[in-house]
């Protein structure tokens, strides 16, 4: 059981409050506190003295996410291995909890030889790297596998969260978008991800050819090598495509979708305008409902 304890302005629950809805959480109001919300792995009191506790056995997705980017827990890892035997498709995604920003998909088909050599130079969990390694590793990965990406800037994203009116729907259409597209290119039998959603999601996404790959989705799947491949792939290219944004609007995008997002994008909004912010920003958060 892990815990982290951070001091914000009180008046901040409104707006944490508004975007934890995002995680499909539970919410109560303990005494001495504005609310509570709780998931499988964790929960966030926020208190009226404006404490904010999070305790929980899988604590870093959420502190990171909305309180500290440079959290890591002491929390003891699962075991980490690969999940199948290889060759075989590994799938992530990078820029779904970022209100600024695309969202990136990315797959890495790796035989055991490849995997065998990313992992000496350092292949894992795009999470546990810093920028500037992911950016390295990136090449390492694109010059000894065969990999796609997939680029959904925010102007396309906004739309096809309208269509799709849920973000797992979009996640799988852009998950089995990146396989279908290896598949192409190689006779992968197996496709692992992370799990964001029952498999048959994936599965009903997939087209003719996909329909015959064998999916697995797992909690901690970037313990996987390919997983973690195309994690590192996912991530290297949401960082570039932000510091496009930056260099293009003159102006810090952070990631996440906390307290400093929330301030930046009514900068934003003042400097550019309502219409233009849908083309950096995810316009489904509630962020983007309190600027």
């Amino acid at each position: 059981m892990g815990s982290y304890s951070v001091k914000l302005d009180p008046s901040l629950w409104v707006h944490y409050k508004e975007i934890l809805k995002e995680e499909n959480c539970e919410f109560k109001v303990p005494d001495h506190s504005f609310f509570q919300a709780k998931s499988k792995n964790w929960q966030f009191t926020f208190y009226k003295t404006g404490k904010v506790l999070v305790q929980g056995k899988d604590i870093d997705y959420i502190v990171k996410k909305y309180l500290d980017n440079n959290f890591e827990s002491e929390a003891k890892p699962e075991e980490e291995g690969d999940i199948a035997p290889y060759p075989h498709i590994g799938v992530d995604e990078s820029g779904k909890g970022d209100f600024f920003g695309p969202l990136i998909i990315a797959g890495c088909y790796l035989t055991e030889e490849q995997a065998a050599f990313l992992k000496e130079k350092g292949i894992k969990d795009s999470k546990k790297l810093d920028d500037k390694k992911i950016l390295t590793l990136s090449n390492t990965i694109k010059e000894n596998s065969i990999f796609e990406i997939i680029v959904i800037g925010n102007k396309k994203y906004n739309e096809l969260y309208s269509k799709f009116k849920n973000l797992n729907s979009l996640l799988a259409w852009g998950h089995s978008t990146a396989i279908e597209n290896l598949l192409n290119k190689t006779d992968a039998k197996i496709a692992i991800s992370d799990k964001f959603a029952d498999e048959k999601v994936i599965l009903k996404a997939l087209k003719e050819k996909g329909k015959t790959i064998k999916i697995i989705q797992q909690t901690k799947a970037e313990s996987d090598c390919a997983v973690a491949a195309a994690s590192i792939l996912a991530r290297s290219e949401f960082v570039k495509r932000i510091s496009n944004m930056e260099n293009q609007y003159e102006m810090n995008f952070p990631k996440g979708a906390g307290q400093n997002v929330l301030i930046q994008g009514k900068k934003f909004k003042e400097k550019y305008g309502i219409e233009e912010l849908k083309f950096v920003s995810k316009t489904h958060f509630r962020t983007y409902s309190m600027l």
